[in-house]
């Protein structure tokens, strides 16, 4: 069965085929390391880790290259702001950065090349522009000529002509065209700056993108090229324009655009005071599986609105999994079965439901009905749960499809509330209480635990615990 990917370019799904299968380039723009990431670049950074697992799920070798900004003006301005070195706030950012990668569970890219270190990539390409007739210097600037690249607008679907009214031209700047975007930038006194045919300067933010995915992925021509909606204009058609000006090849086969987050229905802003750190997040909840399904319910593509009432859906749905994963755990020690009859017991129903999972990812990675296929399967192995086969069975489609998800079901760490041998000794003593018929002290037990971040279950074969999620 063909996968299906929705291209930003043409418009429409197109079944998925790669330059040289199995293997698949995928590049995607990273943060620029100038503040804490957000939430909503976790959602960016999650959703193209899960298309990366999918492919390779489905027998796809990929290679995934993602950016570091680490010049730009934003990070100028805020090191001035803090009266620091640039270099040291890149360094701590970077760092920060990478932190929430793992603290999220998101895998790092093969390749995380940093624009500081492929500046004389850079300019060999901006010299290259120039000498195809693409680029102009002007005042120790250099700039792409727009109007010299015929194919200008089709990512972003707008005219030319259309584009130009509004813009406005900076004083400082010296441009031919108010269309025509930077490549490189001459330093003002103070900042910083490498030596170029054009003087001391820094490149333009596209042209590091066209020239780091190029050089990592060495292709001209890659199979993906990811990001958010909101640089579909200008970044995006920007690198489409110098890329296939200085190749003469298509850049990308694919472009693939994920929707934006809103919070409470408004944008995110420091502002609104509703800016959320992945941080601040995982201090409040503990748990990066919650944002993770937050993300799943809605389709990539979409814009997504962040409550804290879907947060608090998302828990009772991951409750869901963990109550099933407990019970056929804990069936499976009382009970284990033979590995080689497990591979002989083949529940035809779970075989349907793992083919829909596939068939709704499929389908331009359609998360909500593949998260449909993960709770039809939880609820099927709960009516069932005295069926060893059925259940452990299901199990392993289960851990498949989570795999995939990139859910852990990872609950709070122990050191945070309470030991493993201290929980065991409560639920003894609690058992002592009930055969003493001694509730009061039963019920101040199961209340204690509960405010340790444990959760107690009695079960005809037991009492069975778990840690919150």
């Amino acid at each position: 069965m063909p996968i299906l990917i929705y291209n930003s370019l043409t418009r429409k799904k197109e079944e998925f085929t790669p330059l040289e299968p199995p293997k698949v380039n995928i590049y995607t723009c990273g943060v620029t390391v100038y503040d804490e990431s957000h939430i909503g670049h976790a959602r960016s950074l999650y959703i193209f880790d899960l298309i990366r697992r999918y492919l390779a799920h489905r027998g796809f070798t990929v290679k995934f290259v993602r950016n570091i900004t680490d010049i730009d003006d934003k990070i100028i301005n805020r090191a001035k702001e803090l009266k620091c070195d640039w270099s040291e706030l890149v360094r701590k950012y970077i760092q920060r950065y990478h932190e929430d990668l793992d603290s999220l569970g998101i895998n790092r890219g093969d390749f995380e090349p940093r624009a500081t270190e492929n500046i004389p990539d850079m300019i060999k390409y901006i010299q290259g522009l120039i000498d195809k007739g693409f680029a102009y210097e002007s005042g120790g600037d250099v700039y792409f000529d727009v109007r010299k690249f015929s194919g200008y607008g089709k990512l972003s679907g707008q005219n030319i002509d259309s584009m130009e009214k509004g813009v406005r031209i900076d004083p400082s700047e010296h441009k031919k065209d108010p269309l025509d975007f930077a490549l490189w930038k001459n330093s003002k006194p103070a900042e910083p700056f490498w030596e170029s045919p054009w003087g001391r300067g820094r490149p333009g933010w596209h042209i590091e993108c066209s020239v780091m995915s190029q050089k990592f992925l060495k292709s001209d021509t890659l199979d993906i090229h990811a990001g958010g909606r909101d640089l579909i204009f200008p970044h995006h058609e920007n690198e489409v324009a110098q890329s296939e000006a200085f190749t003469g090849k298509p850049f990308a086969k694919y472009w693939i655009h994920h929707g934006l987050l809103t919070i409470n229905g408004q944008k995110m802003s420091k502002s609104l005071v509703n800016f959320i750190t992945i941080k601040d997040f995982l201090e409040k909840y503990k748990n990066a599986d919650l944002l993770k399904l937050f993300f799943l319910g809605a389709h990539y593509s979409h814009p997504i609105d962040y409550t804290d009432e879907k947060i608090e859906e998302a828990r009772q749905a991951l409750e869901r999994i963990a109550i099933l994963k407990e019970k056929v755990n804990s069936k499976a020690t009382k009970s284990p079965l033979d590995k080689a009859r497990l591979k002989q017991v083949i529940s035809e129903e779970v075989e349907n439901i793992k083919k829909d999972f596939i068939r709704a990812m499929d389908d331009d990675f359609n998360t909500p009905q593949g998260l449909a296929c993960v709770f039809e399967l939880v609820n099927l192995a709960n009516k069932h749960i005295d069926d060893l086969d059925y259940i452990s069975n299901a199990n392993v489609a289960l851990d498949e499809m989570l795999g995939v998800l990139g859910l852990t079901l990872k609950a709070k760490a122990a050191e945070e509330g309470i030991s493993d041998e201290e929980v065991s000794k409560l639920i003894s003593d609690r058992q002592s209480a009930r055969k003493n018929k001694d509730y009061a002290l039963s019920d101040k037990i199961r209340k204690e635990l509960e405010e340790k971040g444990v959760i107690l279950e009695d079960t005809k074969d037991g009492p069975t615990w778990r840690r919150k999620l």
